[in-house]
């Protein structure tokens, strides 16, 4: 008997704001095999939601999220992201205040950051926003995986205020 050959997979981190808004976007994409919602880019290792909630660790809320570019394409990723939260506010996601909540593109090679920095010029040049986008775009660093209960947070609570007030309509979009 063959074995079935596993298709690629490639991964892209992404942070938008709060990581239970943008997990559930993606998680209704074709393509998408996996989400993760974490912490990248800060100072302190080993971060929890309360130290990075408090500003603490300097990391941001993100997703991870593994894919098959055959099905999706690294830059129809990257435009719902786009799509999904607004790049032109610094550290700020609605009533989300802080560093944490920041716009940034966490890049898995040289390929992904190009194609990273050619999407920003392209929204730029297509004057999409009325102000200037303000998301960073870096290679990634380590991630680390949110605690278990953050995990498909929306699908779990969609009845709380939160996921009322803030992700349903955003999904909704």
């Amino acid at each position: 008997m063959e074995k079935q050959q596993l298709s690629k997979t490639e991964t892209i981190t992404l942070a938008g704001g709060c990581f239970w808004c943008t997990e559930v976007v993606f998680r209704q994409m074709d393509g998408v095999l996996d989400i993760v919602p974490g912490y990248i880019d800060g100072h302190l290792p080993d971060p929890d939601y309360e130290s990075v909630c408090r500003g603490d660790s300097g990391h941001a809320e993100a997703i991870e999220i593994t894919y098959q570019p055959e099905r999706v394409s690294y830059t129809t990723l990257l435009q719902v992201f786009f799509l999904t939260h607004d790049p032109t506010t610094l550290n700020r996601q609605g009533h989300d205040i802080g560093s944490q909540y920041r716009s940034g593109i966490y890049t898995h090679g040289d390929e992904q950051h190009a194609a990273a920095l050619a999407c920003l010029r392209e929204l730029e040049a297509a004057a999409v926003y009325d102000s200037a986008i303000v998301t960073e775009v870096k290679p990634a660093s380590r991630f680390y995986p949110a605690e278990h209960y953050h995990h498909d947070y929306y699908a779990r609570n969609q009845n709380a205020g939160y996921c009322q007030a803030v992700i349903a309509p955003k999904l909704h979009k």
